[in-house]
Formats: C-alpha cells, sequence, structure tokens
C-alpha cells in the first residue's frame, strides 16, 4: 500500500489507515482485525482515550506491540470522562493534556506516540498553552508529532498560525466537501496534512446506499435532501467506469487532493476491512473524473466557524 508523509513530520503513513473505535473490545475480534489491517498493508492506527474508556487503546498497544517500530499509532485526548463515565467534559489545558499522554502511553503500553491529537477544540480554549503541552511532550520524546481533531476553520486556522501542527482530522468526502472551501487551502498552503473521516459518508458511498439512504440523509448531510442525495448517488453509480467502485471512488476523490495524507475509515469486520483495503487502490483519479465529480455533488460550506 502506497504512504505518504504526515505534513513535514517525517512520519509516513498508510494512505488507509484504520480507525480503531469501531474494532470492539472482544480481545480475539478486535485481534482478528488488526492482524488483518496488517496483512493488507495498513501502517496506520487512529484511536483515542476516549474510545470505550481506553480499553481500545489497550487493544491496540497489546496487538501491535510485536510490530511497533513498523506501525504509526495515533491517539487523542482533550475530552474527561466524568466519574459516572455516563459523560465527558473537554478540557484542552496544559496539565491535563500532559497527564493524558501519559495514561495513553500507559495503556498502549509503548514508549511514544507517533502523532497525539487534540480531540476537539474552540477559540475560547487556552490555545497557546494546549500547544505548549504538546510541543513539550513532543521535546521530551513521549510524541513524535502532533495535530488536531477538528472541522471548524476558525480553530484550524489559528492552530497553523500559532503552532508546528502535522495534521489535522476532519470530515471530508465526495458528499461533504466543506473543507474544499476553508480549510483545505490553508494546509495545503502550509505542508499540514489532512487526514479524512468518513470518506464513504455513512455508507452511502459504497454498493447498498440505498438500504442507507433515508437514516443517512438525517445524520450530517443537512446540504442534502433525500431526494437530492439520491439523484447524486445515482448519477454517480449510472457514470462508473468499469474498474470503478463507489467505495473506490470515495478514497481515491479524498487521496487527490493535495493536502490529503490518509483517509481513515473504521471496520467492525474483517470483511469490511478488506473491501476498503481493495478500494483505496483502485487507480489515482484523472483530473477529468476529479472535475466531474464536483461538478456532480453539491459544493457546501459551514454554516459556522467560518474564517
Amino acid at each position: 500500500m502506497n504512504t505518504r508523509e504526515l505534513g513535514n513530520s517525517g512520519i509516513f503513513v498508510s494512505e488507509l489507515g484504520l480507525g480503531c473505535m469501531s474494532i470492539g473490545t472482544e480481545e480475539r475480534h478486535a485481534e482478528s482485525i488488526l492482524h488483518t489491517a496488517l496483512d493488507e498493508g495498513i501502517t496506520y492506527f487512529d484511536t483515542a482515550d476516549l474510545y470505550d474508556f481506553g480499553v481500545n487503546e489497550q487493544l491496540v498497544g497489546k496487538t501491535l506491540k510485536q510490530v511497533r517500530e513498523k506501525v504509526v499509532i495515533a491517539s487523542k485526548a482533550g475530552n474527561r470522562w466524568t466519574d459516572s463515565k455516563d459523560s465527558w467534559t473537554w478540557d484542552a489545558s496544559k496539565a491535563y493534556i500532559k497527564e493524558a499522554a501519559k495514561q495513553s502511553l500507559k495503556r498502549l503500553d509503548t514508549e511514544y506516540i507517533d502523532l497525539y491529537q487534540l480531540h476537539g477544540g474552540t477559540l475560547d480554549d487556552p490555545i497557546d498553552e494546549t500547544i505548549e503541552a504538546f510541543e513539550e511532550l513532543k521535546s521530551e520524546g513521549f510524541i513524535r508529532a502532533y495535530g488536531i481533531s477538528s472541522i471548524r476553520p476558525t480553530v484550524i486556522n489559528q492552530y497553523v498560525k500559532r503552532s508546528s501542527i502535522s495534521s489535522v482530522m476532519m470530515q471530508y468526502s465526495i458528499l461533504d466537501r466543506r473543507p474544499e472551501f476553508q480549510a483545505l487551502p490553508i494546509l495545503a498552503e502550509n505542508g499540514v496534512s489532512v487526514v479524512a473521516r468518513g470518506p464513504v459518508s455513512f455508507g452511502l458511498l459504497s454498493t447498498n446506499w440505498r438500504e442507507k439512504l433515508q437514516k443517512a440523509a438525517k445524520k450530517g448531510l443537512k446540504w442534502y435532501s433525500e431526494k437530492e442525495l439520491s439523484t447524486v448517488l445515482t448519477t454517480i453509480e449510472n457514470s462508473l467506469a468499469p474498474d470503478r467502485t463507489l467505495n473506490g471512488l470515495a478514497f481515491r476523490y479524498v487521496l487527490h487532493h493535495p493536502a490529503a495524507a490518509a483517509v481513515v475509515a473504521g471496520a467492525s469486520s474483517v470483511d469490511q476491512l478488506r473491501e476498503n483495503a481493495r478500494a483505496v487502490r483502485e487507480a489515482a483519479l484523472t483530473e477529468e473524473e476529479y472535475k466531474w465529480i464536483q461538478d456532480t455533488a453539491i459544493k457546501a460550506d459551514y454554516d459556522a466557524h467560518r474564517l
């Protein structure tokens, strides 16, 4: 599988990363998905302290321990579970970020985290203090690089200006092109990579999209009506070249942007993971294909957090 550099970090990740949140908590099942990912050439594994109260990090760390030097492990911090474990609060303070990193290192059973990310972020955060926490963790050798996970152009812009982030994780797909008009130009100009989550848009960019249409239309694609979604997906599906699939088109579209380093997709089964790996290996889009998709999909922008 092809690899790309995260910003200017010197860290290279596979074009397809595994979003580990969906692997579950049953150890043998989780291990089978993680081992299949390795077999498919995936070297980039994304987790967070929030997932399954830290159990996800434990499973990822245990399974990947024997290949630690060959993989890139990314984790996140900023969300704090309440004592009752039924909700979480936001904490971007220096003290919390540094303590959260140490706890993640223990759960992952590793001496360093390759990419450590702020799991959100607002303009009300003590941004300079947050950046200082990540910079200290880096200088102390606990992390190799850092980034943020955010869909807010205003927040992204501040971190690009004030820090040395290597990446921004954000929702980005053919059906959610909002990052193209504000966030991605900033990242491309400053050598910061985008790591795209949600590349298949709630399963709509797959062969069984009709089964998921009604439910997905109500989730996070409010700039589309259900009818518009059906029209766009039908048009794209009917225009696919023989060597193209909707799933593959979804991945290759995101990876076509010059700021893109990887797409991170979850997989709750070995079969789903293998299909994602197959799809990402489809040929890169031609400029003609890329422009046609842009002309076909709705152009949307952020309602809030605009520059």
